[in-house]
């Protein structure tokens, strides 16, 4: 059964345009078309439970069109998929089936083979569309990533916005490029091998352009967001609220053929009725995967460290396919630059990257100093492959005040160490755009707001954010420097230091596939060291059920200057696979290789992975 979206503006085969929108809060509507030649009133028809309907003949896709409310408020389609003059402008008609896609053979990726590269499609390259994003695929393919992950590109005010400030969830940014340009982005993905993973947003929308209140209770003022009003989930109205954000989800899917589908801040989401947002969402999205016959993954972005969202419906849980756990990137972070402000204070090092390893929290019913009351529950016996894992991301970067990238903080060694902590755990590993090669240009806040007073809320905001860091002086998020200083270097892949840090990111990468492949990148057979004092952890790893089998270890040293580590395994034989101080990767290691002393040599802060018999 071919999936049709039940609202919005639909083109026949005949040139016939039908239009449906939910309107309560109107007594009256009427639908205006116009185009270059004509320009034509329709009175729509009320049809029962708030829905408002229409149709012309005539009409093309690159029609404009508005809804009039009670003759006074015109606005756009909240299900508009093409918003060309911006979020106070008119909707465009749009016909999805004149897209001719390539990619029928594609059935998707195994989510535990993702390797996600975020990127925001406006800073990624040059000219910060979707289609120039396309000439850079090679490259990811080469660096060996398996996913790329779009910031969101719902339609937000003017062109420099993160993308979080969306208010037309059905269309794509128009400065971007549009709906073509995203259809063509994901097809060029599915060519190169590489699954698309969207960044979504349903907790919110933004403060300007936001004209939904117009047409029905889509916002409650029981909860509020850090962001402004919360979504209607659970309140009088909410059936066709939550079927409006379902049918969204599902038209990714159908439409635009992404993989994955990350839901932005979902402990900004509330909902208390009998079955969750979250779980409806993703049995729809999965029955839509099963009738296409592909994979696609709801991945969860959530501070409640809570493995509710991870467990099946029948064991009170979401389902939902992974989430994003923050505590391994704290827990590293610190580790790596010893910084304690905010809710860095919250870590102790090198010791609460080992419990990541182990649990996956590190906050798992502790007692968080940071929030003052406990934190979190216990995932421990979830697979490592349920947890998306990161060192640096869109927030951790560009919500410092200074969007200083962790290349920044730390020295080339401890870069080369970080790479290898996340791309040789047992999580799924994300990286941001430029951390590869070591981008120095921060990866800042910023907006092009219309509205002076908003713009110096969002000012105000940003400035309030940072007290708890000690940060003052906070990049202008209205400038258009901040927006360019926040664009990708790309002449430094070439360069000497950053050339070789790019190469051990190709080979942790590869390294990584052929020990999961291999069964050696599961976390259940993961077995963690840690010798906190001395500012080094270790692994072991070994095939479950495979006794025999030789095993894999790693030994990640925090430790500055020249120093030994002997080895904790119960076996002492190491022979080394990767250094990431070999000469190779800019360092003056040589080749480890250990008798029955088990002494490994570190030249400072490093890691080294190898073969224990």
């Amino acid at each position: 059964m071919t999936w049709r979206l039940p609202f919005g503006a639909d083109l026949e085969q005949d040139g016939t345009a039908r239009f449906r929108v939910w309107a309560p809060r109107a007594e009256k509507a009427q639908l205006t078309l116009r185009d270059r030649d004509s320009r034509k009133t329709v009175p729509m028809e009320r049809n029962g439970d708030g829905f408002f309907s229409a149709s012309a003949r005539g009409w093309r896709p690159g029609s404009l069109y508005t809804f009039l409310l009670d003759g006074k408020k015109e606005r756009s389609d909240p299900a508009s998929r093409f918003q060309p003059e911006g979020v106070h402008g008119p909707s465009c008609l749009v016909d999805p089936s004149r897209f001719e896609w390539r990619d029928e053979k594609w059935k998707g990726l195994p989510a535990e083979d993702l390797i996600f590269y975020e990127a925001h499609i406006g800073t990624f390259t040059p000219e910060g569309t979707f289609e120039s994003a396309i000439s850079k695929l090679p490259y990811l393919k080469k660096l060996g990533v398996t996913c790329l992950e779009i910031m969101p590109v719902a339609q937000f005010p003017g062109a420099r916005n993160w993308g979080y400030d969306g208010v037309c969830l059905y269309a794509a940014q128009n400065t971007y490029g549009g709906p073509g340009g995203l259809k063509k982005l994901v097809d060029a993905c599915h060519a190169e091998g590489l699954a698309v993973c969207l960044d979504v947003v349903y907790n919110h929308l933004g403060p300007e352009g936001n004209y939904l209140a117009d047409f029905g209770p889509y916002f409650t003022d029981r909860y509020r967001t850090p962001w402004g009003p919360a979504v209607n989930y659970d309140g009088p109205g909410s059936d066709r609220v939550r079927d409006f954000v379902i049918q969204n989800a599902l038209y990714w899917v159908h439409e635009y053929h992404v993989d994955a589908l990350r839901l932005d801040a979902v402990h900004g989401i509330y909902d208390f009725g009998a079955r969750h947002i979250l779980e409806e969402l993703n049995g729809a999205v999965q029955a839509g995967a099963r009738g296409l016959g592909r994979s696609v993954a709801v991945i969860a972005e959530s501070d409640l460290n809570d493995a509710r969202l991870l467990r099946p419906p029948k064991q009170g849980g979401y389902g939902l396919r992974a989430q994003w756990s923050d505590d391994f990137h704290h827990a590293l972070h610190v580790s790596l630059t010893r910084e304690t402000g905010g809710y860095y204070r919250d870590f102790t090092g090198p010791a609460d990257w080992a419990k990541a390893l182990r649990d996956t929290f590190v906050y798992d019913g502790r007692h968080s100093s940071y929030r003052d009351r406990r934190h979190g529950n216990n995932a421990r016996d979830l697979p490592g492959d349920r947890f998306v894992v990161c060192i640096q991301n869109h927030d951790q970067v560009g919500n410092r005040a200074f969007g200083d990238r962790l290349s920044t903080m730390t020295d080339f060694s401890g870069q080369k160490l970080a790479a290898a902590a996340l791309l040789l755990s047992p999580f799924l590993p994300l990286l941001f755009m430029g951390q590869e090669y070591g981008e120095k240009n921060p990866f800042q806040y910023f907006v092009s707001h219309s509205d002076p007073d908003l713009v110096e809320e969002v000012r105000r905001g940003r400035k309030n954010e940072f007290l708890s860091f000690g940060w003052k002086d906070i990049p202008d998020p209205k400038s258009e420097e901040t927006f360019e200083r926040s664009r990708l270097d790309w002449t430094l892949p070439g360069t000497r230091e950053h050339r070789k840090i790019l190469a051990l990111h190709r080979d942790l990468i590869a390294l990584r596939k052929s020990l999961r492949y291999s069964g050696r990148m599961d976390k259940r057979s993961f077995r963690v060291h840690a010798d906190p004092g001395n500012g080094w952890i270790a692994w072991e790893s070994r095939p479950a059920g495979r006794t025999s089998a030789a095993a894999v270890a790693a030994v990640f040293s925090f430790s500055d200057g020249g120093h030994s580590i002997r080895l904790p395994f119960r076996t002492r034989s190491f022979t080394e696979i990767l250094n990431t101080e070999a000469p190779k990767y800019g360092g003056s290691a040589g080749p480890v290789r250990t008798g029955r002393e088990g002494v490994i040599p570190f030249t400072g802060r490093g890691a080294v992975i190898g073969k224990i018999a």
